[in-house]
């Protein structure tokens, strides 16, 4: 039989934290601290088999699932003395999801579960405090409805907010039973007229319908977008944890609150997070009341009144601070907890490894090796490469002048400028249009998932340094400022005000996240320093990686960046770039519409100038380093006008009829130019463009050699070659300019991206010294795809499960990936020193660099910014073969 349900509490468990895959990330962590003796109140984990099964077996569950559910109950039962739907003694229990990738707010929760109007009088009893028994209550109806029951929680909030108003209360801590009492029976009446039937009263149907929301909440449209955006296969599932009920709403001697064992943002080592005085969980993420800080100097840092946790409840806060310290030397990492202290004594309901911002991630990363914690290894493998994005581009400038238009909490760092919107399907849209996009709310909640990746910036009203757009938004690496309490949203009129002053939508507006600074209009930049920790991670990538890092540029300034970066050297240089500059453009065009070689030579020579010292600036910078330059590729039409007014233009300039302009153009026009006339295919019928090229490259070799004393390394490459023959008769042209000229160090090879190439690259290695994969082509090629075309339609193939990602952002392993390791295979076969890299897009991605390096690849090439993440992807290649 298949055990489905693992139990826990009472100082063991059935799990541990290596079955997070069986348990999910919350149930094996609970187990394993149930295990380690803390305080856990008891329960038991649904496994995510038992999610899969429901879902592969038409929303059924396994048969032999309802026994061991109740074996479970029973269980708690046991720990408790309670009993589950007992009217004198009732157990209350929470149900709450599980995944073993935290998915934070993305699924549904429930608390309270088994309150009913006599279990209600049973809690009230039992605890002294009928006004807590209530508030328990109305509690359960208003997430259950929401939850379960899809009565939108903004129903139960409007009533609880118009009793408020005609009592003159401000908060909800002052209600009284009384007002509990009619509060609850209003939730009732809401709930009877929207769904036509009571509100369930039998605790055993409450549970099986909290267990089926919270499965279903696995295929919710902001958990399928969450995990679209994180990479998280749907076929994992998730676990549902039910727990017995701990109160944190019993009183002042009560609480709950949100912890990290070290700073999220800046990755200090101290306590960082909030808790609230007789409250429950949802009340601090969710931003309805103003958190406190846990420590003092937290407190006195931010200019608060309120205590800290550390003051008002001093001995349980002794016993959390121990508590942190336990887990996060246990786990060997940065934590994320969740507590709640009921009338004086501390339970842990979660913890988990804390989501961080790239700075955080190297501060602990490093301090964690440099203490000895953990390896140099492990803490390069504790860092996310593409969060390195976050630290390579600018912040506001400190000297720029800055016009302050609100101040929140800097719930996530980074600085961002764009136009204000508040709604989030705008937000996706505008993003969609190219634009940039702050995001305005009063409170994110999980169905702004899709609004809060796609906007630069957030920006709430309300809520804490541990709310949902805080915790989210870190996650992500978008700045985000929380909590900013003086600004007035109205979504009907799309503006909010602040002391009179008032932003419209579409306004810009500049968020600083470190800061939790908003301001009118657009601050200055500064490029960023990089430094101490990220410079400390580089060094150890470095010592570990074996797959050199090269870059995609031909602009100095691009270049300039890259070597600033760690380049090692060009791995494309996009020559074609360099003629659509204005000074050469039309020389070019003079070359393109020449009626026989001598015209086409004449022109050339016009360009062979500019052309080498563009050259030449490249080669000052790059010094030694191997730089891989690409001959002309794209088809000429693309550097003819083509609108009609535009022709009439270049004709002026050229001094040509327009008619005859146009009728070039159409004789060069292709029906379908990726697959025509262009790379070596070009070579081959105007042999005089590559030699101009190859002389252009040889001269400024030796102009650079004569200035500095430092020989350039010249890699030059052949596009889209298909046959050796090809190859064969344009390496002859180059190494007849390359005597002609005496030229200095200098190696010839192709781009290996067409599938021909790939499966025939025995006989192409002949001729090459080195092979680069151009996997933009090879990936439309292999598939058949436009890749400028094929993003109208390829979203709808990863959501089908047709294509785990887009095969232009991560390279296609089976189908792309089986032609790499042919060519690698044939290409070695037959010269075992050939050089093998790769150029597309793919070379900065963080999977496809490991498929590069388990390939045999030499280096990957990838844009300046990418390098960086580059050199730690390739580490992290490295690091795990090894454990594998």
């Amino acid at each position: 039989m298949t055990k489905w349900v693992y139990n826990f509490g009472g100082g063991s468990a059935e799990g541990d934290t290596t079955m997070k895959n069986l348990l999910g990330g919350k149930g094996a962590n609970l187990a394993e601290m149930a295990s380690l003796g803390l305080p856990v109140p008891p329960g038991f984990t649904m496994t995510a088999e038992v999610c899969t099964s429901y879902y592969d077996n038409g929303e059924k569950y396994p048969d032999d699932l309802d026994p061991q559910t109740e074996d479970g109950l029973a269980q708690i039962e046991k720990l408790t003395g309670k009993k589950f739907g007992d009217s004198k003694n009732p157990l209350l229990v929470s149900v709450r999801s599980g995944a073993r990738a935290s998915m934070p707010g993305m699924m549904d929760t429930v608390l309270n579960l088994g309150l009913n109007d006599e279990t209600v009088a049973g809690l009230a009893e039992l605890s002294g405090d009928k006004r807590f028994a209530l508030d328990s209550y109305r509690r359960f109806i208003t997430m259950y409805s929401d939850v379960v029951l899809g009565v939108h929680h903004h129903t139960f909030e409007d009533i609880l907010e118009r009793h408020k108003d005609d009592q003159g209360y401000m908060l909800d801590t002052e209600m009284q039973a009384g007002d509990w009492t009619e509060v609850i029976e209003g939730f009732k009446e809401a709930i009877k007229r929207a769904l036509g039937r009571d509100f369930p009263q039998d605790p055993r149907k409450q549970l099986q319908g909290a267990i089926d929301a919270v499965f279903g909440s696995w295929m919710n449209n902001r958990a399928v977008v969450y995990r679209r955006l994180n990479d998280i296969p749907a076929a994992w599932g998730t676990a549902v944890n039910v727990q017995a009920m701990v109160f944190g709403n019993m009183g002042e001697t009560s609480a709950t609150g949100v912890a990290f064992t070290r700073d999220p943002s800046t990755g200090e080592n101290a306590y960082y997070g909030e808790f609230l005085i007789n409250a429950q969980g949802e009340d601090v993420v969710a931003g309805i009341r103003t958190p406190q800080t846990l420590t003092k100097k937290a407190r006195v840092d931010m200019g608060e009144d309120a205590p800290s946790m550390e003051e008002a409840l001093p001995e349980v806060y002794s016993e959390l601070a121990a508590t942190f310290e336990k887990l996060e030397g246990h786990y060997r990492d940065m934590q994320d907890i969740e507590f709640t202290v009921e009338e004086g004594k501390l339970w842990m309901l979660q913890t988990r490894t804390g989501k961080r911002t790239a700075r955080a991630a190297l501060k602990i990363a490093v301090d964690m090796a440099e203490t000895g914690q953990i390896t140099k290894e492990e803490a390069l493998m504790r860092v996310d490469p593409l969060s390195l994005d976050q630290l390579l581009h600018p912040t506001l400038d400190p000297n720029a002048p800055r016009d302050v238009v609100a101040m929140g909490l800097p719930a996530s760092p980074g600085a961002a400028i764009g136009e204000v919107v508040f709604n989030s399907d705008e937000a996706e849209e505008l993003k969609k249009e190219g634009r940039k996009v702050i995001l305005v709310r009063v409170e994110t909640s999980p169905e702004d998932i899709h609004g809060m990746h796609a906007a630069e910036a957030i920006v709430t009203a309300r809520g804490g340094m541990t709310s949902h757009a805080a915790v989210v938004a870190r996650g992500m690496g978008t700045p985000c400022v929380s909590g900013a309490g003086d600004i007035r949203i109205d979504y009907d009129a799309q503006q909010f005000s602040v002391a009179g002053r008032i932003i419209k939508k579409g306004d810009i507006v500049t968020v600083d996240g470190a800061t939790g600074q908003v301001f009118a209009g657009e601050v200055d930049m500064i490029q960023p320093e990089l430094s101490g920790d990220f410079s400390k991670v580089m060094t150890w990538a470095d010592e570990t990686r074996t797959l050199g890092i090269r870059t995609n540029a031909e602009t100095p300034i691009d270049v300039q960046t890259a070597r600033d970066f760690g380049a090692e050297g060009i791995g494309l240089c996009r020559t074609e770039h360099m003629f659509f500059e204005a000074d050469r453009l039309a020389h070019f065009r003079e070359m393109i519409l020449a009626t026989d070689k001598d015209g086409r030579t004449d022109a050339l020579a016009k360009i062979l100038p500019v052309q080498r010292e563009d050259f030449a600036a490249i080669f000052r910078i790059m010094g030694d380093l191997p730089c891989t330059i690409r001959l002309l590729d794209p088809p000429l039409h693309e550097f003819l006008p083509h609108a009609e007014v535009d022709i009439q233009s270049v004709a002026d300039t050229l001094g040509l009829p327009a008619k005859e302009l146009m009728a070039r153009a159409r004789e060069l026009s292709e029906s379908n130019p990726m697959l025509g006339h262009r790379g070596c295919r070009l070579g081959i019928s105007y042999p005089e463009i590559y030699e101009m090229q190859a002389r252009a490259i040889f001269e400024a070799q030796k102009l650079v050699s004569e200035e500095s004393g430092v020989t350039p390394v010249a890699e030059i490459m052949i596009p889209l070659v298909s046959s050796a023959k090809e190859l064969e008769i344009l390496k002859s042209v180059i190494d007849g300019v390359a005597k002609d000229v005496g030229a200095l160090e200098y190696i010839i090879g192709t781009m290996i991206e067409l599938p021909r190439a790939a499966l025939r690259a025995g006989d192409i290695a002949e001729h090459a010294e080195f092979f680069s994969f151009g996997t933009n082509d090879l990936t439309q090629t292999t598939f058949g795809l436009s890749r400028d075309d094929a993003g109208k339609f390829l979203p709808d193939y990863v959501r089908a499960g047709i294509m785990e990602k887009d095969p232009f952002v991560t390279l296609d392993q089976d189908g792309v990936g089986d032609l790499i390791q042919i060519a690698v295979e044939r290409g070695k076969a037959k010269k075992t020193n050939i050089k093998l890299g790769i150029c597309g897009e793919h070379g900065g991605d963080p999977a496809s660099i490991t498929f590069c390096y388990n390939a045999g690849l030499d280096y990957v090439s990838c844009s300046p910014y990418r390098v960086p993440i580059a050199k730690l992807a390739a580490a992290q290649a490295l690091i795990s073969s090894k454990i594998v």
